[in-house]
Order: C-alpha cells, then structure tokens, then sequence
C-alpha cells in the first residue's frame, strides 16, 4: 500500500534532509542509512515529512528538539501520531538528548521495533 502524500511538500523535504539537525545526521549517518532494512529520510505522508520510515517495518522514527516538549508542540506531536497510526504505522520518538547521551540505547530500541514489527507482519 502506498501511503498518500501532498506532492508540493516534497521540495521541502528535500531542502529539510540538506538542513538536518547534528541529531538526524548522527542517526543516518551513523545507525539508519547502513541498516540492512531500508529507511528513508524526511519521507512526506499527507500532509507531514517525518524524519525517518522504514516502509518494510511501517516505522515513523522522529527525533524531537525542544519545541516538541512545550504544550503546542505536544498536542500536534499527539494529532500527527494519531493520523499516522491510521495507516498501521508505528510512530517512536527520541529527544535530541537521548541520541547525544545515549545513542547507542535509540539504536537498540530502533533494531528490537524493527524486527518485532518484520516478525508480526509475518504472522499475520
């Protein structure tokens, strides 16, 4: 199944996946773009670009700066997650601090969903 996505916003994924964060560089650069499963960066769905997907696992990984822990940033973080689920994906979330102090932890909980995920779709 293909996911839908508003065509205008893929030239502002582009231009985000030039700007990524120090973050979203550590975790492609470092973890996600030599996974052996296939994740795509700034990847548009709807009306969204998600920082991560991995199609095979139907996995949304987003890596939140402080803007996403203020009241606002929660409550649209809450509603993306919600339409997003919608289309049996699964949406996890790691702060900026946690890919700094504890990369190697996001890894691990990033290949364990992954997996789970690949094994559930499998006996389903």
């Amino acid at each position: 199944m293909s996911l839908p996505y508003k065509s205008e916003m893929i030239p502002r994924a582009k231009q985000l996946r030039k700007e990524a964060t120090p973050q979203e560089r550590h975790l492609w650069y470092d973890f996600l773009s030599k996974y052996p499963v296939r994740f795509q960066r700034q990847k548009t769905i709807e009306s969204f670009i998600v920082d991560f997907y991995c199609h095979m696992a139907k996995l949304v990984i987003e890596i939140d700066g402080s803007q996403h822990y203020e009241p606002q940033g929660m409550t649209y973080d809450e509603e993306r997650t919600a339409i997003l689920s919608k289309y049996g994906l699964e949406v996890l979330r790691f702060s900026n601090r946690e890919i700094n102090t504890d990369f190697r932890a996001v890894c691990e909980r990033i290949d364990y969903t992954v997996k789970e995920r690949l094994h559930d779709s499998k006996n389903n």
